[in-house]
């Protein structure tokens, strides 16, 4: 093989390397609005704000399907190893983790629509989009991190979900108040524990991409186990795996 067909075949595998992870970062914008959006409507009720977020998952599930092809296809023909194969690697597990923060931003605004037609609980719309606020420049910094392979900046998002699972137990607590206060909160109470566990899980699905950021610029993930602060989720009964028509 001759030195110029050899530099031809590289530079096509840099453009497709380089064509993979810009649309990693084009679909984590897309997922990073949709969860601002999500929480927007909450706050504000606004139905049609969540009918958009509802039809643009369309789009980052049509964006997944497509890195995952293209994933396959460079694999298939370019044979990666060592960095280049790491890259691929990580990302289709982040475009998994993003299509599943977009599902779950769905279903938050599903419920949204739902909670518009009852009784506002004070204060606690609010504290929601706040949390999911931090979830959102959780996802910032963890995509940010990924562009410089920055393993302190992942890190750092890792770290920050402690604050997020704490957040949502003392959610967890409040609603829990307010049942027991008053019979009539139950069902307003319930649609919003499962916002909160909505954006809990998001916080989840974030780490694993900034995990992912660790093992392409280390070659490795995390060397300790993340200690999880939600107390629920080893409760079978208050599984949030339930989606709205």
């Amino acid at each position: 093989m001759s030195d110029e067909l050899k530099q031809h075949i590289a530079s096509a595998f840099d453009r497709d390397l380089e064509g993979i992870q810009a649309q990693i970062l084009k679909m984590g914008g897309l997922v990073e609005v949709a969860i601002h959006d999500a929480a927007k409507s909450l706050e504000t009720r606004d139905e049609e704000l969540a009918g958009q977020v509802v039809t643009g998952d369309e789009a980052i599930d049509a964006m997944d399907e497509a890195l995952n092809e293209e994933a396959a296809r460079v694999i298939a023909l370019r044979a990666p190893t060592a960095t280049d194969l790491r890259v691929v690697l990580s990302v289709m597990r982040m475009s998994a983790n993003l299509e599943r923060i977009g599902d779950l931003s769905k279903n938050l605004a599903k419920r949204t629509t739902v909670l518009a037609q009852m009784t506002q609980i004070n204060g606690s719309t609010t504290a929601l989009r706040r949390m999911a606020r931090d979830v959102e420049l959780m996802l910032k910094d963890a995509l940010d991190a990924y562009i410089k392979r920055d393993e302190a900046l992942a890190l750092d998002v890792l770290d920050r979900d402690r604050d997020v699972d704490q957040m949502y137990n003392t959610l967890f607590r409040e609603f829990l108040t307010f049942m027991l206060e008053d019979p009539r909160n139950i069902t307003s109470c319930m649609h919003l524990h499962f916002i909160a566990k909505n954006i809990e899980r998001m916080g989840d699905h974030v780490t694993s991409i900034a995990e992912q950021v660790v093992f392409l610029a280390t070659g490795s993930t995390p060397d300790e186990a993340r200690v999880k602060e939600d107390r629920t989720s080893s409760d079978p009964s208050l599984s949030t795996d339930i989606e709205l028509e």
